[in-house]
């Protein structure tokens, strides 16, 4: 969760969030870009959604939460196999 000041645009943000912290990254773990394919920390897409009116707190904790879960995977990809 971040605040931020109107002037700086979500896209801006990410973008330096994702900046500062693979630098970090790399720098207290040298081995790590090695590892990595493409030696790219990061993908190049992001979510964003805004606590208001239509969202809140409770919903974009799920959704970062479950992020990746393969038993949802599992499900979406079920459910595109009854539409054929």
């Amino acid at each position: 969760m971040i605040q931020s000041i109107p002037s700086y645009s979500v896209s801006k943000i990410v973008r330096l969030l994702k900046s500062i912290t693979a630098k970090q990254l790399f720098l207290r773990h040298p081995d790590l870009k090695v590892k990595l394919w493409g030696e790219n920390f990061w993908t190049s897409g992001f979510y964003a959604n805004t606590v208001g009116q239509y969202s809140n707190e409770e919903v974009i904790r799920a959704y970062v939460k479950n992020q990746g879960m393969e038993k949802e995977y599992q499900n979406l990809h079920k459910e595109q196999l009854k539409l054929f």
